[in-house]
């Protein structure tokens, strides 16, 4: 880029270039989302692999040095580039990503998950908005910063993961194997949502999560029912009832709830997450409804109060049925911990309602069971985040709102332990009804439009602020 070149002066220019290449980009996304880089299966591997490949040669040919894989015995590999032509005076920025998708075994899509198909302005695709539609909107931004003034108005690094899908197992060992591949001034990581189509989102809490097994022993084998019913003990009914111990009249969890900042909880209402965008979001059956605030915000319910949900049981399905009471039971509870929740107390407290005089005389047990993850809870604050709110407002015509995740995100919160002295913006291209992880996830192509934009704006907004990020 031209040290003559005024970066705020050239962002509208370049936003509208980037515009104008929006169906080139769409190709690039399409092409992307036909390879089902699957992070879960090891069948498909070598499809992360392949797709990395050619995620590198594509940075190589925009113009980014440096492209290449970074590679860890074990793991799945992350992609990495840099422009770092800016000058030293200009800050670096860190743009993070991942490749990998979710899988799609036991869900019925309206159109194959991996030949992206646009309807009513959505691009429908496994991965289509997580998260190959965020970090993609970085490529058509720098790409038109490159066609227009031949150069980027701040140094940039670009870190594309495999393995998010799964928990970022190894993403501390890229970290500690790659340094410089991490070091920036403001890192930039795009897997979050918007609260609308029309109002753009930074993401500043995320809720932590805890998996645990709750099991149910009565017998040392299988009895017939008939003979031996009313007088021994039905593991399964035992297993629901103690599930019931942990919730209240609407299915909540009861143990744990978190007292929160009274500003934020009053202005939480005031976040467009009304009951008609949780419903249509999350596919609620006509004539049903979202549960009741109960005097809460349903932002407060869905970002800063843990929950439980029941993932997998060991009950017998209906095509296994037969006429027996079980020896035991058990059932996967996922617990989402509200953000900077001490997971040891709240598993406390459960065991503590679960092992105390449990139904029917039977033995209970509760371990941990599967993988766990810090919640995260951020203020964001200092010019970063002031430069992003005059990117985003130019580019949406709305000022970013501050939004949490009620997921939960290992690699935010990993970021958050290293980089924390750091500025993290957290944004994304998801909207309520992207269907993350879901049958017929989508992007919609609006979205997509005003992320790319915003990256345009973003970059040059960093750049004006200079030393003041270093």
């Amino acid at each position: 880029m031209s040290r003559s070149t005024d970066p705020l002066a050239a962002a509208p220019q370049v936003a509208q270039a980037a515009q104008a290449s929006f169906d080139r980009t769409l190709a690039q996304l399409s092409a992307y989302l036909r390879v089902p880089a699957i992070s879960c299966d090891a069948q498909h591997h070598g499809d992360v692999r392949t797709l990395a490949a050619m995620i590198r040669d594509d940075l190589a040919n925009l113009g980014l040095d440096h492209a290449r894989l970074l590679e860890l015995d074990g793991a799945l590999p992350c992609v990495a580039a840099e422009w770092m032509k800016a000058g030293p005076d200009a800050p670096t920025v860190l743009v993070y990503g991942h490749l990998d998708l979710q899988p799609v075994k036991g869900e019925t899509w309206i159109s194959p998950p991996h030949q992206p198909t646009v309807r009513d302005g959505r691009l429908y695709a496994r991965g289509a908005a997580d998260d190959m539609g965020g970090w993609v909107s970085h490529l058509a931004a720098i790409r038109a910063w490159l066609e227009q003034t031949g150069g980027l108005p701040c140094n940039l690094k670009l870190l594309i993961e495999g393995e998010e899908e799964i928990g970022s197992p190894n993403l501390e060992r890229f970290m500690d194997a790659f340094p410089e591949a991490f070091d920036a001034q403001v890192m930039v990581l795009t897997d979050c949502e918007n609260p609308s189509t029309t109002i753009p989102g930074l993401t500043v809490s995320l809720r932590g999560l805890i998996e645990l097994r709750l099991t149910v022993r009565a017998l040392d084998a299988d009895v017939h029912s008939g003979l031996w019913g009313n007088m021994v003990p039905d593991v399964s009914i035992a297993l629901c009832r103690l599930i019931t111990r942990l919730t209240d009249e609407d299915g909540r969890l009861a143990i744990g709830r978190q007292q929160v900042d009274p500003d934020w909880a009053q202005a939480s209402w005031t976040v467009p997450l009304d009951n008609a965008v949780i419903e249509d979001g999350a596919h609620i059956r006509e004539g049903l409804a979202a549960l009741p605030h109960r005097g809460r915000s349903p932002a407060e319910w869905m970002w800063r109060q843990p929950a439980l949900t029941v993932v997998a049981t060991t009950m017998p399905d209906m095509a296994h049925k037969k006429n027996a009471l079980r020896q035991e039971a058990s059932a996967v509870l996922s617990v989402r911990l509200a953000p900077g929740q001490s997971g040891d107390e709240l598993v406390e407290a459960i065991r503590d309602a679960v092992c105390t005089e449990p139904p029917c005389g039977v033995e209970v047990s509760l371990t941990e069971d599967g993988w766990s993850g810090e919640g995260w809870l951020y203020k964001p604050e200092g010019p970063a985040f002031e430069a992003a709110s005059r990117a985003y407002l130019a580019a949406w015509g709305h000022d970013l709102v501050q939004v949490g995740v009620g997921g939960s995100i290992p690699f935010v919160a990993l970021f958050g332990q290293r980089f924390g002295d750091l500025p993290l913006i957290l944004n994304g291209v998801m909207d309520p009804r992207t269907t993350a992880h879901g049958p017929n996830e989508s992007l919609d192509l609006g979205v997509f439009a005003k992320a790319i934009a915003a990256n345009v704006y973003l970059y040059a907004e960093l750049a004006a602020l200079g030393d003041r990020l270093r």
